[in-house]
């Protein structure tokens, strides 16, 4: 099955309308962002998304941490006030850092790659390669994001989906996972789960209205990514 995160989430309201929803990740921006939240906050509402899940009969959703080139010590000091499932790394990190932040805090690792959103260019599988094998070992999953000059990610646009598949071999290869975020929403994520196999899905500025969180539109793309799962067992 497809897994789903949401990501940039801020509020209790909403943290509280994705748990009967079949969502796998929560993602808490860290990074410079109008989404930023503080190691406290993310720490309250990561308890809250917690909070229950046993007796729901199903697992939390994992709470993923996103940031942009940190150190290991901002690190630490995240992490000591939420306890996050997975770290999101989106600037220049380098595989010694990626290695050393799964070793020393005993999460998982997804590593960010920017994809131009202007580039309709498929690379080819020993590009991909030269661009992703220093990783190996190292992370837990690539996720395929649109370029933003600014803040690496979050850009609300998407890519040329046609550049997917050689990063999709490459992580099969590698047996790492493989998410496909920028400019996802209710209307296209199916097209993109149908044809191209993510391994998940990552939705941020696709699920809001006026720069909040809508439930509905939330609702609305978890309920088109089953559609696909289910028409696919």
């Amino acid at each position: 099955m497809t897994a789903v995160k949401i990501c940039g989430v801020r509020t209790s309201d909403v943290i509280q309308s994705l748990k009967p929803l079949s969502v796998t990740h929560v993602g808490f921006v860290f990074a410079k962002s109008k989404r930023q939240v503080t190691p406290q906050q993310a720490g309250q509402l990561i308890r809250e998304l917690r909070a229950g899940a046993d007796a729901a009969g199903r697992p939390a959703p994992l709470a993923v941490g996103v940031f942009v080139d940190p150190s290991l010590d901002e690190l630490a000091a995240v992490l000591a006030e939420a306890p996050l499932d997975v770290v999101q790394l989106h600037g220049k990190e380098s595989p010694e850092l990626c290695a050393a932040v799964r070793e020393r805090f005993g999460v998982q690792l997804f590593k960010a790659v920017s994809i131009a959103r202007d580039s309709d260019a498929v690379p080819a599988d020993a590009d991909v390669a030269a661009q992703l094998d220093r990783y190996r070992g190292t992370v837990d999953a690539i996720l395929l994001d649109t370029h933003d000059p600014v803040y690496g990610g979050g850009s609300g646009t998407t890519f040329a989906w046609d550049c997917i598949p050689p990063y999709r071999r490459w992580a099969r290869e590698a047996g790492v996972q493989l998410l496909v975020a920028g400019g996802l929403t209710a209307d296209n994520v199916a097209s993109l789960v149908a044809d191209y196999r993510p391994d998940g899905v990552d939705v941020s500025s696709g699920v809001e209205t006026d720069g909040m969180k809508d439930i509905a539109k939330i609702q609305a793309f978890v309920e088109r990514v089953a559609s696909v799962d289910h028409t696919s067992a």
